[in-house]
Protein backbone atom coordinates (compact mmCIF):
# COMPACT_ATOMS: atom_id res chain seq x y z
CA UNK A 1 0.00 0.00 0.00
CA UNK A 2 1.44 3.51 -0.71
CA UNK A 3 -0.55 6.96 0.10
CA UNK A 4 -0.20 9.89 -1.85
CA UNK A 5 -0.98 13.29 -0.66
CA UNK A 6 -3.24 14.49 -3.31
CA UNK A 7 -3.58 18.13 -4.93
CA UNK A 8 -7.64 18.03 -5.81
CA UNK A 9 -9.67 21.10 -7.62
CA UNK A 10 -13.09 20.51 -6.17
CA UNK A 11 -14.65 23.70 -5.21
CA UNK A 12 -13.41 24.13 -1.73
CA UNK A 13 -9.90 23.20 -2.84
CA UNK A 14 -7.24 25.85 -3.72
CA UNK A 15 -4.85 23.69 -6.26
CA UNK A 16 -2.56 26.41 -6.94
CA UNK A 17 -1.63 27.04 -2.81
CA UNK A 18 -1.28 23.10 -2.22
CA UNK A 19 1.01 23.83 -5.12
CA UNK A 20 3.30 26.06 -3.82
CA UNK A 21 2.31 24.13 -0.16
CA UNK A 22 3.97 21.24 -2.15
CA UNK A 23 7.41 23.34 -2.39
CA UNK A 24 6.93 24.36 1.09
CA UNK A 25 7.27 20.66 2.38
CA UNK A 26 9.74 19.63 -0.22
CA UNK A 27 6.72 17.39 -1.31
CA UNK A 28 7.88 15.70 -4.91
CA UNK A 29 5.27 12.89 -5.30
CA UNK A 30 1.73 13.72 -5.32
CA UNK A 31 -1.66 12.69 -6.51
CA UNK A 32 -3.18 15.04 -9.15
CA UNK A 33 -7.05 15.41 -9.70
CA UNK A 34 -7.70 18.21 -12.18
CA UNK A 35 -11.35 16.95 -12.67
CA UNK A 36 -13.21 20.32 -11.91
CA UNK A 37 -10.90 22.62 -14.57
CA UNK A 38 -11.54 23.20 -17.95
CA UNK A 39 -8.99 22.73 -20.95
CA UNK A 40 -7.49 26.51 -20.14
CA UNK A 41 -7.34 25.82 -16.45
CA UNK A 42 -5.80 22.46 -16.85
CA UNK A 43 -2.83 24.04 -18.72
CA UNK A 44 -2.48 26.49 -16.54
CA UNK A 45 -2.50 23.88 -13.39
CA UNK A 46 0.25 21.64 -15.73
CA UNK A 47 2.78 24.59 -15.85
CA UNK A 48 2.29 25.43 -12.40
CA UNK A 49 3.11 21.46 -11.47
CA UNK A 50 6.07 21.76 -13.74
CA UNK A 51 7.37 24.95 -11.93
CA UNK A 52 7.08 23.46 -8.82
CA UNK A 53 8.93 21.05 -6.63
CA UNK A 54 6.74 17.64 -8.03
CA UNK A 55 8.57 14.85 -9.62
CA UNK A 56 6.46 12.11 -10.00
CA UNK A 57 2.39 11.93 -10.11
CA UNK A 58 2.08 8.21 -10.18
CA UNK A 59 -1.73 8.63 -9.98
CA UNK A 60 -3.99 11.04 -11.86
CA UNK A 61 -7.79 11.13 -12.26
CA UNK A 62 -8.89 12.13 -15.11
CA UNK A 63 -12.08 14.00 -16.97
CA UNK A 64 -13.68 11.51 -19.68
CA UNK A 65 -13.46 14.84 -22.03
CA UNK A 66 -9.83 15.27 -21.81
CA UNK A 67 -7.74 15.34 -24.63
CA UNK A 68 -5.08 12.23 -25.49
CA UNK A 69 -2.19 14.85 -25.66
CA UNK A 70 -2.90 15.34 -21.58
CA UNK A 71 -2.56 11.47 -20.71
CA UNK A 72 0.74 11.47 -22.46
CA UNK A 73 2.35 14.62 -20.92
CA UNK A 74 2.20 13.44 -17.44
CA UNK A 75 3.41 9.44 -18.42
CA UNK A 76 6.01 11.53 -19.65
CA UNK A 77 6.90 14.27 -17.67
CA UNK A 78 5.63 13.09 -14.42
CA UNK A 79 5.93 9.08 -14.73
CA UNK A 80 2.45 8.96 -14.19
CA UNK A 81 1.18 4.71 -14.01
CA UNK A 82 -2.30 4.74 -13.60
CA UNK A 83 -5.68 6.74 -14.21
CA UNK A 84 -9.09 6.78 -13.35
CA UNK A 85 -11.93 8.31 -14.92
CA UNK A 86 -16.00 8.49 -13.88
CA UNK A 87 -18.01 5.49 -15.19
CA UNK A 88 -20.15 6.31 -18.60
CA UNK A 89 -23.13 5.80 -16.42
CA UNK A 90 -21.89 9.12 -15.45
CA UNK A 91 -20.08 10.89 -18.29
CA UNK A 92 -19.16 10.37 -22.21
CA UNK A 93 -15.37 9.44 -22.78
CA UNK A 94 -13.69 10.51 -25.32
CA UNK A 95 -12.98 7.59 -27.50
CA UNK A 96 -8.91 8.65 -28.04
CA UNK A 97 -8.37 7.56 -24.77
CA UNK A 98 -9.27 3.83 -24.91
CA UNK A 99 -5.69 3.49 -26.51
CA UNK A 100 -5.02 3.49 -22.83
CA UNK A 101 -6.97 1.76 -21.48
CA UNK A 102 -5.08 -1.00 -19.47
CA UNK A 103 -4.08 1.49 -17.40
CA UNK A 104 -7.18 3.29 -17.13
CA UNK A 105 -9.56 2.55 -13.76
CA UNK A 106 -13.27 3.31 -13.35
CA UNK A 107 -14.21 4.61 -10.16
CA UNK A 108 -17.46 3.11 -8.47
CA UNK A 109 -20.92 5.26 -8.00
CA UNK A 110 -23.37 3.59 -6.77
CA UNK A 111 -21.82 0.61 -6.99
CA UNK A 112 -20.46 -1.12 -10.16
CA UNK A 113 -21.75 -2.85 -13.14
CA UNK A 114 -20.06 -5.32 -15.49
CA UNK A 115 -20.27 -2.64 -18.02
CA UNK A 116 -18.56 -0.24 -16.22
CA UNK A 117 -15.24 -2.24 -15.78
CA UNK A 118 -14.97 -4.80 -18.35
CA UNK A 119 -12.79 -2.44 -21.12
CA UNK A 120 -10.64 -1.02 -19.11
CA UNK A 121 -8.10 -1.93 -16.67
CA UNK A 122 -9.44 -2.53 -12.81
CA UNK A 123 -11.43 -0.68 -10.89
CA UNK A 124 -10.69 2.41 -8.73
CA UNK A 125 -12.09 2.02 -5.63
CA UNK A 126 -13.51 4.86 -3.68
CA UNK A 127 -14.05 3.85 -0.25
CA UNK A 128 -16.13 6.52 1.09
CA UNK A 129 -18.37 6.23 -1.59
CA UNK A 130 -18.67 2.53 -1.08
CA UNK A 131 -19.23 3.54 2.71
CA UNK A 132 -21.66 5.65 1.83
CA UNK A 133 -23.07 3.72 -0.69
CA UNK A 134 -23.88 0.50 1.77
CA UNK A 135 -24.61 3.16 4.79
CA UNK A 136 -27.50 4.93 2.76
CA UNK A 137 -28.66 1.02 1.61
CA UNK A 138 -28.32 2.23 -2.17
CA UNK A 139 -26.08 -1.09 -2.87
CA UNK A 140 -25.68 -4.17 -0.85
CA UNK A 141 -22.31 -4.98 0.32
CA UNK A 142 -22.44 -8.01 -0.99
CA UNK A 143 -22.94 -6.80 -4.45
CA UNK A 144 -19.57 -4.60 -3.81
CA UNK A 145 -17.67 -7.20 -2.59
CA UNK A 146 -18.59 -9.82 -5.37
CA UNK A 147 -17.41 -7.47 -8.22
CA UNK A 148 -14.51 -6.44 -6.52
CA UNK A 149 -12.96 -10.14 -6.62
CA UNK A 150 -13.37 -10.41 -10.18
CA UNK A 151 -11.42 -7.55 -11.16
CA UNK A 152 -8.25 -6.04 -9.66
CA UNK A 153 -8.25 -2.94 -7.74
CA UNK A 154 -5.04 -0.80 -8.67
CA UNK A 155 -5.94 2.51 -7.65
CA UNK A 156 -8.07 4.18 -4.79
CA UNK A 157 -9.96 6.96 -3.43
CA UNK A 158 -9.79 8.10 0.18
CA UNK A 159 -12.09 10.44 2.38
CA UNK A 160 -13.96 11.20 5.47
CA UNK A 161 -17.36 9.78 6.62
CA UNK A 162 -19.12 11.91 8.87
CA UNK A 163 -20.68 10.60 11.85
CA UNK A 164 -24.38 12.24 10.56
CA UNK A 165 -25.67 13.13 7.22
CA UNK A 166 -25.44 16.02 5.47
CA UNK A 167 -27.79 17.46 2.60
CA UNK A 168 -25.55 19.40 -0.35
CA UNK A 169 -28.08 20.58 -3.35
CA UNK A 170 -30.49 17.94 -2.34
CA UNK A 171 -28.14 15.53 -2.11
CA UNK A 172 -27.98 13.15 1.20
CA UNK A 173 -24.70 11.78 1.81
CA UNK A 174 -22.21 10.49 4.54
CA UNK A 175 -18.93 10.98 3.22
CA UNK A 176 -17.03 14.42 2.58
CA UNK A 177 -13.58 15.82 0.98
CA UNK A 178 -13.19 17.18 4.16
CA UNK A 179 -11.93 16.57 7.31
CA UNK A 180 -12.32 17.35 10.26
CA UNK A 181 -11.11 14.77 12.68
CA UNK A 182 -9.07 11.88 12.01
CA UNK A 183 -11.29 9.35 13.25
CA UNK A 184 -13.53 9.99 10.16
CA UNK A 185 -11.19 7.77 8.59
CA UNK A 186 -11.84 4.59 10.87
CA UNK A 187 -14.30 3.43 8.81
CA UNK A 188 -11.66 2.12 6.73
CA UNK A 189 -10.59 -0.71 9.04
CA UNK A 190 -14.13 -2.75 7.53
CA UNK A 191 -12.88 -3.36 4.26
CA UNK A 192 -10.11 -6.21 3.62
CA UNK A 193 -6.27 -4.84 3.04
CA UNK A 194 -6.18 -6.53 -0.44
CA UNK A 195 -8.98 -3.58 -1.33
CA UNK A 196 -5.93 -1.11 -0.35
CA UNK A 197 -3.91 -0.88 -3.52
CA UNK A 198 -0.61 0.62 -4.21
CA UNK A 199 -2.02 4.20 -5.64
CA UNK A 200 -3.78 5.09 -2.76
CA UNK A 201 -5.09 8.90 -3.05
CA UNK A 202 -6.23 10.96 -0.16
CA UNK A 203 -9.17 12.72 -1.91
CA UNK A 204 -9.41 15.71 0.63
CA UNK A 205 -9.60 19.43 -0.44
CA UNK A 206 -7.61 19.95 3.71
CA UNK A 207 -4.03 21.07 3.43
CA UNK A 208 -1.13 18.85 2.11
CA UNK A 209 0.08 18.68 5.59
CA UNK A 210 -3.15 17.73 7.15
CA UNK A 211 -3.41 15.12 4.52
CA UNK A 212 -0.08 13.83 5.64
CA UNK A 213 -1.33 13.25 9.09
CA UNK A 214 -4.11 11.49 7.87
CA UNK A 215 -2.00 9.13 5.62
CA UNK A 216 0.39 8.49 9.19
CA UNK A 217 -3.39 7.95 10.76
CA UNK A 218 -4.47 5.46 7.81
CA UNK A 219 -1.16 3.46 7.86
CA UNK A 220 -1.21 2.80 12.17
CA UNK A 221 -4.72 2.07 11.28
CA UNK A 222 -4.26 -0.28 9.03
CA UNK A 223 -1.07 -1.93 10.74
CA UNK A 224 -2.78 -2.40 14.10
CA UNK A 225 -5.75 -4.02 12.49
CA UNK A 226 -3.26 -6.29 10.65
CA UNK A 227 -1.10 -7.09 13.95
CA UNK A 228 -4.45 -7.73 15.24
CA UNK A 229 -5.34 -10.21 12.58
CA UNK A 230 -2.00 -12.41 12.64
CA UNK A 231 -2.27 -12.73 16.60
CA UNK A 232 -6.16 -14.18 15.85
CA UNK A 233 -4.83 -16.74 13.59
Amino acid sequence: MNFLPTITTTEGSDWLTKVKEADDLGIEKVAVFPTCLDSDQRREMYLQLEKSSIKKIPFVHIRGDMELWEIEYFIKKFNTVIFNVHSSRQYDMNPELIKYKEIICVENHDGYIEKDLKNFGGACLDFAHMENEIMLSRVEEKVYFDILKRYPIKCNHISAIKDKIKVDNREISYDSHHLDELSELDYLKRYPLEFFSNHCAIELENSLKRQLEAIDYIKELLSFRDELIKKIF
